[in-house]
C-alpha cells in the first residue's frame, strides 16, 4: 500500500468526521432511532432514544398490560425517539412488577385478579425509583424536559394512579394517556387487605379529582370485550369529566369503532398527537397484544 492509501485508511468514506455510509439503525418514517437495555432504579428497561449526540427532549414511560412484557412495546412509540432531526423523546419501556424479568418476584397464593393488583401497586411505588435512575442516565436536565406516561390496559390502571402520586413526590407529569383501560376498578376476587386499601385509596371513579388536572387522554376500543364501553369507559370518563369541570379543557375522550382489547394503529397516532409526537411517522401497525 502506498503512502496516500495509508494514510486515508483510516477515513475511508468519511466526510466531515460522519461516515457516508454510516451505521444501520432502527428507523421510523424513514429517521434513525436507537434501542439499549437498562436497568433503572432496579427496573428493568428497553430505552427507545434519539441517535447518538441528539438531545433528550422528553421522558415518555410506557406501561404494558397484564401478563405482557416491556418487550411488547417495541416500536410502538419509537417515533417520539426519532423526533425531528435535533432530539427526540427518550421512550422508556419498563418490564412491570412481577412480568418479564421479574416474574420469579411473584409471592405465592396470588388469584389472577391479586396477581394483577399485586404488580400495579409494585409499579407504581417504584416509579420514583424508576425516573431517579432515568434522570441519572440521561443526565441533570433529564429532570427538566416534559414527563409523559402513556398505559394500556393494566398499565392504564398504573399511569391513572402515577399521575397523583409522582406530583405528591415532587415529579410533576405533563401528559398521560390512558388506553384500553378502566377506572372503575370493582374487584371482587381481590380480598388481600392491603390491594383492599390500594383499591379504595387511588380509585379514579371516585378520585379523579384528587390529581392535578394536567391532560390526560382517555381511550377505549368500541369493541373491547374486556372493558366494555358501557360499563368502563363511560362512568370513568364521566368521573373526569367532573373533574375536569365545565368545557373539560385537558380532557380528551376517543373511542375507537370495531378496535378490542388492543392499542390499533389509530389509536397509537391519537396518542402519538396528543402527545405532541404527530402522526405523519407513525404508519406501521403496533406490535401491542396486552391483555388484561
Amino acid at each position: 500500500m502506498d503512502a496516500a492509501h495509508r494514510s486515508g485508511a483510516a477515513v475511508a468514506g468519511v466526510t466531515g468526521g460522519v461516515p457516508a455510509d454510516p451505521h444501520a439503525t432502527p428507523l421510523v418514517g424513514g429517521r434513525p432511532y436507537r434501542v439499549v437495555r437498562r436497568v433503572l432504579g432496579g427496573v428493568p428497561c428497553l430505552l427507545e432514544l434519539p441517535p447518538e449526540g441528539q438531545a433528550v427532549t422528553a421522558l415518555c414511560v410506557v406501561y404494558h398490560g397484564a401478563w405482557a412484557t416491556k418487550e411488547g412495546k417495541l416500536g410502538v412509540y419509537a417515533a417520539l425517539a426519532a423526533g425531528e432531526g435535533t432530539g427526540g423523546a427518550a421512550v422508556i419501556l419498563p418490564d412491570a412488577a412481577l412480568h418479564g424479568e421479574r416474574q420469579g418476584d411473584t409471592p405465592p397464593g396470588l388469584n389472577d385478579r391479586e396477581y394483577v393488583w399485586e404488580s400495579v401497586s409494585r409499579t407504581v411505588a417504584e416509579a420514583p425509583a424508576l425516573l431517579a435512575g432515568a434522570h441519572a442516565e440521561f443526565g441533570p436536565g433529564a429532570g427538566r424536559v416534559p414527563l409523559w406516561l402513556v398505559g394500556s390496559s393494566m398499565g392504564g390502571y398504573v399511569v391513572q394512579t402515577l399521575r397523583r402520586t409522582l406530583p405528591e413526590a415532587g415529579l410533576p407529569v405533563a401528559r398521560t394517556a390512558a388506553l384500553i383501560t378502566s377506572g372503575v376498578w370493582r374487584e371482587p376476587a381481590v380480598r388481600a387487605p392491603h390491594l383492599r386499601a390500594f383499591l379504595d385509596a387511588y380509585r379514579p371513579v371516585v378520585h379523579a379529582g384528587a390529581a392535578p388536572l394536567t391532560p390526560l387522554l382517555l381511550a377505549s376500543g368500541e369493541a373491547d370485550p374486556t372493558f366494555s364501553l358501557a360499563a368502563h369507559h363511560a362512568p370513568t370518563a364521566a368521573a373526569y369529566r367532573e373533574a375536569f369541570g365545565p368545557g373539560g379543557a385537558g380532557l380528551v375522550e376517543r373511542t375507537f369503532a370495531g378496535v378490542g382489547h388492543y392499542t390499533s394503529v389509530r389509536m397509537r397516532d391519537a396518542t402519538l398527537a396528543f402527545l405532541g409526537g404527530g402522526t405523519s411517522v407513525a404508519t406501521s401497525p403496533p406490535n401491542d397484544t396486552d391483555s388484561d
